[in-house]
């Protein structure tokens, strides 16, 4: 492989990972409420779903969507829907709990719904077929596409992981309801609002 495309590359996952995005923003607010280990199967799921994505998108899936690109827009928006589903319940969620008994009532994200959420994500979706679109050499061997698939999660867990880290030691000052309930509507703004750039990019170029 080409190190300077791999170097590129992982540049951009870099990027991509640590700033904000559906994904992310819902482990820092999995982070507040359910504590770093809880949230270990989250972030697997994140990890692991998209590196998923990546195989399926870069061995043939990216070029289904150049050639029907009103499914494409359909996937987006079907994830649109669900995010803002989301968003909603992370808005109306209680406060955050110190009490281990009541805490284990509610669950987190386990690493099958974080793994099945990337292939509703409109972020995951337009990462994927970017990633391919752009760092994969025209003509590329089955190997170049699975190398950069492996790479991306090397990258991705430590990033996401920080937000996860940060939600956990925001969780002491968030067991007031007051203050809860307006960190929880802030996050659920910023979940609608990592929608935009997605829904305002238009289908795969």
């Amino acid at each position: 492989m080409n190190s300077n495309i791999l170097l590129a590359f992982g540049l951009f996952a870099l990027v991509a990972s640590i700033t904000p995005g559906p994904n992310n923003v819902m482990l820092l607010a999995s982070g507040v409420n359910f504590g770093f280990k809880r949230t270990i199967p989250h972030m697997l799921g994140v990890t692991v779903g998209f590196m998923a994505m990546l195989l399926v998108v870069g061995y043939g899936l990216a070029e289904f969507f150049e050639r029907s690109p009103l499914f494409y827009e359909i996937v987006r928006w079907a994830g649109a829907i669900y995010l803002i589903y989301l968003a909603y319940r992370i808005a109306t969620s209680g406060p955050a709990v110190s009490d281990p008994q009541q805490a284990n009532k509610s669950k987190p994200f386990g690493f099958v719904a974080a793994f099945m959420f990337q292939w509703v994500n409109p972020k995951a979706w337009a990462m994927a077929v970017t990633a391919f679109s752009t760092y994969l050499p025209a003509g590329a061997a089955a190997g170049w596409i699975a190398g950069l698939a492996l790479l991306f999660p090397l990258i991705n867990l430590p990033c996401i992981s920080t937000w996860v880290l940060f939600g956990a030691m925001l969780k002491r000052w968030l067991h007031k309801p007051r203050i809860a309930r307006v960190f929880n509507v802030v996050m659920a703004l910023l979940l609608l609002a990592s929608l935009l750039p997605m829904l305002d990019a238009g289908g795969p170029n």
